[in-house]
């Protein structure tokens, strides 16, 4: 018996290490879900004149976070949020609701009301958060005002994904100096930190994204995008549709506007593992009940699905 006994033990141990093999190689294949999210004001402000400073409504937080749970993003990209305090909120939520991202990033530039967040299942392997970017109109020095969130993620051993989050100027007219020239000009900022990032690392992995409060066929993404657009060093716009094939990413209510505001751009060789037939604008019919945006979600395979 004693033979037979030690065979079983070696058989049985084999089909483990096997069985766990075949679960770690389907994890490293299984694709990575990305969300970019602009979630309308999550933070305290004030939202009636005359009144004092409240929180986003709890019926409106309460939307966003079932959205996300719909979506459940391994990695959550947003814009508009406060404080750490405000950030462990929505992390508490989204983990009531089965979504648990224990890592998080942070960054702000010259506004530290709105402020950039990264959450994340998986570790943050760098960080590189830019908060105190500034530029030039004629002789006014201007900061960038919600800086640039720079984190890299480890997909797998062999795949470092760079994630790079915005919140350009909006199109609101300001006295201080032209809406468009100012985004133009943080758009610029962007794009030398993306440059810095290429001269360190010629085949990065690179996802910028956010709310770049830009149409298509504006500079701003131009200038993001670079020049020339066949170069190695230029990052692809991902054309995202919701469920009935728009683009729009965002609802101006008072005048009935639908604008693609929210986009996600991709170095050259990070493109072909984006999984497009599976990536989206996620739509729901009382999204406005959340924000005025909708979620852009994409689909990140570790193998490229394009040669």
């Amino acid at each position: 018996m004693q033979p037979l006994l030690q065979f079983t033990r070696r058989v049985f141990g084999l089909a483990v290490f096997f069985a766990g093999a075949a679960q770690l190689a389907a994890a490293e294949t299984e694709p990575v879900t990305f969300c970019s999210y602009n979630l309308k004001n999550w933070l305290t402000m004030e939202r009636s004149a005359g009144l004092p400073p409240t929180s986003k409504p709890e019926a409106e937080r309460a939307r966003a976070v079932n959205i996300l749970a719909s979506i459940h993003p391994d990695i959550l990209g947003v814009c508009e949020i406060g404080t750490a305090d405000d950030l462990a909120e929505l992390q508490l939520r989204l983990l009531q609701a089965g979504v648990d991202l224990p890592y998080t990033e942070m960054a702000h530039g010259g506004d530290e009301t709105r402020r950039l967040a990264l959450l994340s299942r998986l570790p943050i392997k760098a960080r590189n958060s830019q908060t105190s970017l500034t530029y030039q109109i004629g002789a006014q020095t201007l900061p960038l005002q919600r800086g640039i969130l720079d984190v890299t993620i480890a997909i797998t051993p062999t795949f470092d994904l760079h994630l790079l989050g915005v919140h350009l100027k909006s199109m609101r007219t300001i006295p201080e100096a032209d809406q468009a020239e100012m985004r133009r000009n943080e758009a610029r900022l962007l794009r030398l930190h993306v440059d810095a990032l290429f001269a360190q690392e010629r085949g990065a992995r690179i996802l910028a994204y956010g709310d770049f409060n830009a149409h298509r066929n504006d500079p701003t993404v131009a200038e993001v995008m670079g020049s020339p657009r066949t170069g190695e060093t230029t990052l692809l716009d991902v054309l995202l549709r919701d469920a009935n094939g728009e683009v729009w990413t965002h609802f101006w209510d008072t005048a009935d506007v639908y604008s693609r505001l929210d986009y996600c751009f991709t170095s050259r060789l990070l493109r072909p593992h984006i999984d497009t037939r599976n990536s989206c604008i996620h739509s729901e019919r009382d999204f406005h009940k959340a924000s005025d945006h909708r979620p852009l979600v994409l689909k990140i395979r570790p193998e490229p699905i394009m040669k």
